[in-house]
């Protein structure tokens, strides 16, 4: 099917690969390509597959509008419409045909393909573009298909096509028998593209959660203008999402240029507006899906404001949202390349060279930070829980997974065992997030199919909320106010509406109808409100959350939260989308959270037994227990001592004491003399007949922790580490165990005459704290025999002349030990 040698469009560098990818496929059945942007591989590949095998072929690109794009290219170099030997299928839209040799899919679709007929009955190759982004269901798809070759289809050939030279993982990976899988590389004449460092001339803030500093799309607006009046051609402009792409377009306002969005979030036709060529000159302002597949025709200028949005899930509070981040080298160069495809250009980058170094080499894989909860329900309809025996790119976060399977399970869509279930694969055939379609599939019966719908297209990432207010969203939807919008979510409503079941439509009011859609897809955010406060919440899972000044929704009761954020350091999150309800729809919504029990707790400094009703961390209702559980108030006392430290016991002085002898003797001889730390004493001592904190001041510490030492070493206990040791003089002096590794005795010098060697304290010597005879401390050592001999002469000389009727012998080893001086004269 490859149009021949000077068919216009098809002299690209990747050309000359195909001889060798060809020899490579036939050989080993799979195979990498590694080619840069522009160089053709997105559409020529396809077409030369498609003319040595006789099946089809499937094409599987990360994004809808790529998918429509590199389709309607290669149909165009066929001199054919889209839907002949060429067509696509997206998400709501298909154009193919029994004639249709070339499907180009999302890697979405190809996963829900390859779960409904695994041998792809009739496909004889798939393509899978793009695969350095690594989103998650292009690693499922790879996943997927490498099994398929493994066990059912080796005549299946799988292309992986990239367009970094991260190739090796890949091969690797298709190899499967320990011999990698060949690497084509496709090299080639991209035009030059100049670099021209553009940052703002004054400091910007850094991106932090989904906010990006104004000043920097201030200036990423004026870049654009000056790359207008400095360069020829279309002006590409990365920009992170569609609220910066709807801010710069305004910004934009009077430019000699038609100013042109491409986002996920715009319908079909206005995204295919922004790749085709006008009459006049365009400013294209694109999200990150221009950085490769795409060919955006008449670009020859490049403005990057750097920056990308990537998905991000806050496991401990149950929150995913997508951050904004510094772009990688890696992307920056992808978005480089656009303006040389069709010629030299230029790319104004919005930050300096040094900045430019200190960029991260490649973008993570989505994997590593994504809420998984979609990727296990995959892997568990594929047979394969946690990703058992499957060839993943990279292993699933053990932590993310554990979330993604307990989430599973509560939604009644896998097992104990992590099998699917009918309840799982029905919500994995609905096509949104698992939270979504049990919203959809549950939500219909109670609001209505069409409501249910409508609301659960507002969720599902394709619309951009303008306001938190939920319900101010839907009603302008509704209106039509956003006519690009709208047709957008009536794509995604149509198709949602013929994957609920049928059912009357409750006459109930919209935000209540919305709050419980909202509810049913993430009932651990619904939220009440704080007393005392119109903006602040408790949100089911426990996080704090706060409404932005102004809303509309402050002072509302209870929350459905539909979107929230919490930026790195804050306590509380950020409510980015909510509808207001009342308590009983709380309740509906969150049903499986309301429970009503006995609790008994240690709550501010002691135990506190009530009856609790709650809706998850939100308490609803309390009355006081009278007769708690003698166990579970045990057990509180023993988390407040946990959380409040031992300091809740009474610590008399010998119990501190017998603490330090014993930590000393652990330090020093180890087992079988016990460790008495923090962890080991709450967990041996016994508080099973307390009953309060008072109770707790009455324990015997030092019984504790007798009971600690083994009786095999009891009896030495004075010996190995006595209170006190006994000196030259008959003097008794407390030992200093405070410092378990280095007991200390405090001694005056002369007291310590006689002694060649200190005596041993827990197998050690014991360091002595040689004192004047005015308690001054004028040495300390471990190794008396040593300070004798070397340290002592020293202090001999000193002492003599201070204290002249102190005896201070020549050699105090053997000398008799004192605690007088001489008479006076």
């Amino acid at each position: 099917m490859l149009p021949p040698p000077g068919t216009p469009g098809t002299d690209l560098p990747v050309r000359s690969a195909l001889p060798a990818l060809a020899d490579a496929l036939s050989a080993r059945g799979s195979a990498v390509l590694v080619a840069p942007p522009g160089t053709g591989k997105t559409t020529l590949v396809p077409l030369a597959l498609a003319g040595a095998l006789a099946g089809r072929i499937v094409v599987a690109e990360p994004r809808r509008v790529a998918a429509r794009a590199a389709a309607r290219r290669m149909a165009s170099l066929l001199g054919e419409a889209v839907g002949g030997r060429v067509g696509y299928s997206v998400r709501g839209d298909s154009r193919r045909s029994a004639a249709t040799r070339i499907e180009v899919v999302t890697t979405g679709l190809l996963v829900r393909r390859l779960q409904a007929d695994p041998e792809l009955s009739g496909v004889d190759a798939v393509v899978l573009d793009e695969c350095h982004e690594r989103h998650l269901d292009t690693d499922l798809a790879l996943a997927f298909c490498l099994d398929v070759r493994a066990a059912l289809r080796p005549d299946l050939q799988l292309l992986a096509m990239s367009a970094t030279a991260q190739a090796q993982q890949l091969a690797t990976l298709l190899g499967g028998d320990g011999d990698a899988a060949p690497v084509v590389e496709a090299t080639g004449a991209l035009h030059d593209v100049d670099v021209v460092w553009a940052p703002p001339s004054s400091p910007v803030d850094p991106p932090h959660g989904i906010r990006v500093d104004p000043r920097l799309l201030d200036h990423v607006a004026a870049t654009v203008r000056r790359a207008l009046g400095e360069q020829t051609g279309d002006v590409l402009v990365f920009l992170p999402g569609a609220g910066e792409i709807g801010t710069v377009a305004g910004r934009l306002s009077g430019v000699d240029a038609d100013v042109l969005p491409l986002h996920g979030r715009l319908p079909a036709g206005a995204q295919d507006a922004a790749l085709q060529a006008g009459l006049r000159r365009r400013v294209v302002l694109s999200t990150a899906l221009a950085e490769s597949s795409l060919t955006v025709p008449g670009v020859r200028v490049a403005v990057d404001a750097g920056l990308s949005r990537v998905p991000r899930a806050d496991l401990s509070r149950g929150l995913g949202s997508l951050v904004t981040v510094r772009a990688s080298r890696a992307a920056v160069t992808q978005r480089a390349g656009r303006a040389g495809r069709e010629g030299p250009g230029a790319v104004y980058r919005c930050w300096t060279a040094a900045e430019h170094d200190r960029l991260p080499t490649h973008d993570e894989p989505e994997v590593a930070t994504a809420d998984l909860t979609a990727f296990a329900l995959e892997l568990a309809c594929w047979g394969a829980p946690g990703g058992r025996g499957l060839a993943l790119l990279d292993p699933p976060p053990a932590a993310a997974m554990t979330v993604a399977e307990q989430t599973l399970r509560s939604l009644g869509a896998v097992d104990d065992e992590g099998r699917v279930t009918a309840r799982g694969r029905a919500l994995t055939a609905v096509g949104v997030h698992p939270r979504l379609a049990r919203a959809l599939l549950d939500g219909a019966p109670l609001v209505g199919r069409r409501r249910a719908a409508e609301v659960v297209a507002l969720l599902s990432g394709d619309t951009s909320f303008r306001s938190d207010d939920l319900g101010a969203v839907w009603r302008s939807l509704r209106e039509g106010a956003d006519r690009g919008a709208t047709a957008r979510w009536r794509e995604e409503v149509a198709r949602l509406v013929r994957a609920a079941a049928d059912a009357p439509p409750p006459r109930l009011p919209d935000d209540t109808a919305a709050g419980l859609v909202v509810g049913l897809a993430h009932p651990e955010r619904l939220a009440r409100r704080r007393p005392g406060t119109t903006g602040t919440y408790l949100m089911a899972a426990g996080t704090g959350a706060e409404l932005s000044p102004g809303t509309a929704l402050a002072g509302a009761p209870w929350l459905a939260i539909a979107v929230a954020d919490r930026s790195p350091g804050r306590r509380d999150a950020r409510v980015r989308s909510a509808v207001a309800i009342d308590e009983a729809t709380a309740l509906e919504a969150g049903a499986a959270l309301h429970v009503e029990r006995d609790e008994v707790a240690w709550r501010n400094g002691d135990v506190a037994g009530a009856r609790v009703e709650r809706l998850g961390a939100i308490v609803l209702a309390e009355r006081p227990l009278r007769d708690p559980d003698p166990a579970e108030v045990a057990g509180a006392v023993a988390e407040g001592l946990r959380l409040e430290g031992l300091g809740l016991l009474h610590w008399t002085p010998a119990a501190r004491q017998l603490r330090a002898r014993l930590a000393a003797a652990h330090a020093g001889l180890g087992d079988p003399w016990p460790a008495v730390d923090d962890d080991v004493l709450l967990a041996a001592i016994d508080v099973s007949g307390a009953r309060s904190r008072a109770d707790l001041t009455r324990l015997d510490v030092v019984a504790a922790l007798r009971a600690l030492v083994p009786w095999q070493v009891a009896g030495e206990l004075d010996d190995v580490v006595p209170e006190r040791v006994e000196v030259p003089t008959g003097s008794r002096i407390r030992v200093d165990y405070s410092d378990p590794d280095v007991p200390t005795l405090s001694v005056r010098v002369q007291e310590v005459f006689g002694w060649a060697q200190a005596p041993l304290i827990a197998g050690r010597p014991l360091r002595l704290q040689l004192l004047s005879p005015a308690q001054r401390v004028v040495a300390t050592t471990a190794d008396l025999s040593g300070f004798w001999a070397t340290g002592y002469p020293a202090v001999r000389s000193e002492l003599r002349g201070r204290y002249p009727r102190h005896p201070w012998p020549e050699d105090p080893a053997v000398a008799s030990a004192t605690k007088r001086a001489r008479p006076r004269p």
